[in-house]
């Protein structure tokens, strides 16, 4: 049986990936959050791999707290950067793969169409900036990996699905902002191309979201239509809704549209499209 270390298990994607390797007997996965292992520690990690010798290592870990990242920046860089640096290390010494999960925010969202694996970074957000750090250590330092980058994710754990469908339950309006586009995309999806993905050689960097594009507010709208919820969506624009926060707010990508163009390039491997994939994710709540 192939062992597969995940870290960050407990998160969305995590959970998902866990979910497709359970009816899979090929497969073994170890799985680990930061109590079972500090990715930012070197030393933790050799020894932890090197105790594993694993088939592969999907790296689901991140700071993700994307205002938090702009005033804890030292961790961003620890857990975004530092972390997939010391997994690469460990992956190329022991002879694993490597598939590690980044974001569309290594983009800096003036695009009018959506972006290929060709197109050239340019995050503008400290999260952006230490997961596309993250990025190029996995491509200095490990010898067989895969790089997916991904959007808008939601699945089992927290996420913007189910805050909307709480705001429902309490309030006749909300306010959603209407002019940030992107792909909302199913942890359940992305972890099916992760789980086809592994078994190749076909490394490299790939963009991995589901077809088609929303922005936040008809996304809602998707949301309590399928969940059958009365609630009106109040569009606003990005600038309208900072002026209403409190706190540091992170820049957004105005547009974040992810082209799976080296999937469709490479292989036959298709994701669902976005407003499928939701419908199947309301159903299953």
């Amino acid at each position: 049986m192939k062992k597969i270390i995940v870290t960050g298990c407990n998160g969305q994607l995590g959970r998902a990936i866990n979910e497709i390797y359970s009816s899979d007997n090929a497969y073994e996965c170890i799985n680990t959050d930061v109590a079972e292992l500090d990715i930012t520690n070197i030393e933790a990690v050799n020894a932890f791999v090197g105790e594993i010798k694993p088939y592969a290592i999907i790296n689901c870990a991140a700071h993700t707290n994307v205002n938090g990242c702009e005033t804890d920046v030292d961790n961003a860089y620890k857990i975004n950067a530092i972390g997939p640096r010391n997994l690469s290390i460990a992956a190329t010494r022991n002879r694993a793969k490597l598939m590690h999960i980044s974001t569309d925010y290594v983009f800096d969202g003036t695009a009018e169409n959506p972006y290929t694996e060709f197109d050239t970074p340019n995050p503008k957000a400290v999260y952006g900036i230490t997961k596309l750090a993250g990025e190029n250590f996995v491509k200095e330092f490990a010898k067989e990996h895969f790089i997916i980058r991904t959007a808008w994710l939601y699945g089992d754990g927290k996420n913007f699905v189910k805050t909307m469908l709480g705001l429902a339950d309490h309030h006749e309006t909300v306010t959603v902002v209407g002019d940030q586009f992107g792909s909302p995309t199913s942890a359940s999806e992305l972890a099916k191309a992760i789980a086809y993905l592994l078994p190749t050689d076909n490394f490299g960097i790939f963009h991995g979201t589901c077809e088609g594009a929303t922005n936040w507010a008809d996304f809602t709208r998707e949301i309590y239509r399928l969940a059958g919820k009365k609630t009106t969506v109040q569009t606003v624009t990005t600038q309208e809704y900072n002026q209403s926060a409190s706190g540091v707010i992170a820049p957004r990508p105005a547009y974040s549209v992810l082209d799976n163009y080296m999937l469709r390039l490479t292989s036959d491997y298709r994701f669902a499209d976005w407003e499928a994939a939701i419908a199947e994710y309301i159903k299953g709540l």
